[in-house]
């Protein structure tokens, strides 16, 4: 689907998108990775064009979360450094792939990918007292390879850099929670910028269909910051992220459905 070429009707459903996914952020602070990318997807948009797409969106949404916690001296970038070094390396690789691998193939790689990560983050989220559990001590080996881990991840379905990472600070480092927000939108502004790129390059990210997403998540999240200071967003939390499983699950069934 190319939004470019869409009508009136589409650009309204994508920017109403954009704004339900601002308004679950803000209210949860659940990652718009894992709800943007296949909402596109189920609307239509070709897999490759969602991610690379979205991966667009969250660096620039990342960029302005990253901006005012610099600003609050909420980011550590010692350690966002040495998690997106671990990264590079993913995003070359990821280079490498995108482009010796038939486009179709990719489509069903990704779908596939994404799918079991949205059942993994929401399985994470879930269950996130027993994951969080344990503190063991940092070290630049290891954040290295959640760099790595990570980027890979998030190069292919453009999810992981909010949960994923925000689960390697809270086990293997010192910082506190704003601390924890702050370096994790950083490394993330980092991380997915370089990997949009990647598809840039190769003709497979719609930029009105970006711009459409960020004019309505940007009112979407001040709002459900309005909202999030005036209820407890534990339960809704707990129920986005069931409906980030049923997702996941769907979009898996449906693909393997297809290449039966």
């Amino acid at each position: 689907m190319d939004i470019c070429k869409g009508d009136f009707l589409h650009e309204i459903i994508f920017v109403i998108l954009g704004f339900v996914v601002g308004v679950v952020v803000g209210i949860t602070g659940i990652g718009g990775g894992v709800l943007m990318a296949p909402s596109l997807i189920l609307l239509g948009v070709e897999p490759i064009i969602a991610i690379g797409t979205d991966l667009l969106y969250a660096a620039i949404t990342k960029g302005l979360g990253a901006y005012f916690h610099n600003k609050k001296g909420n980011v550590d970038k010692n350690i966002a450094l040495k998690l997106f070094f671990g990264s590079f390396p993913a995003i070359i690789l990821g280079a490498i792939i995108l482009r010796v691998v038939n486009r179709d193939e990719i489509n069903s790689l990704l779908t596939i990918m994404l799918s079991i990560i949205l059942i993994l983050t929401s399985i994470i989220n879930l269950k996130k007292e027993f994951f969080y559990s344990y503190r063991k001590k940092c070290s630049s080996k290891i954040l290295l390879f959640f760099g790595f881990i990570v980027g890979l991840v998030v190069q292919f379905t453009s999810i992981g850099s909010g949960v994923l990472i925000t689960f390697a600070l809270m086990n293997f480092t010192d910082l506190s929670s704003r601390e924890i927000i702050g370096t994790s939108l950083f490394y993330g502004l980092l991380l997915t910028f370089f990997s949009s790129l990647n598809y840039m390059s190769l003709g497979n990210v719609d930029y009105m269909l970006a711009l459409l997403l960020i004019l309505g998540t940007v009112p979407g999240v001040y709002l459900g910051s309005i909202i999030n200071s005036k209820i407890k967003p534990k339960n809704l939390r707990k129920i986005i992220s069931i409906m980030i499983l049923i997702v996941g699950i769907i979009i898996l069934v449906k693909q393997i459905v297809r290449q039966l």
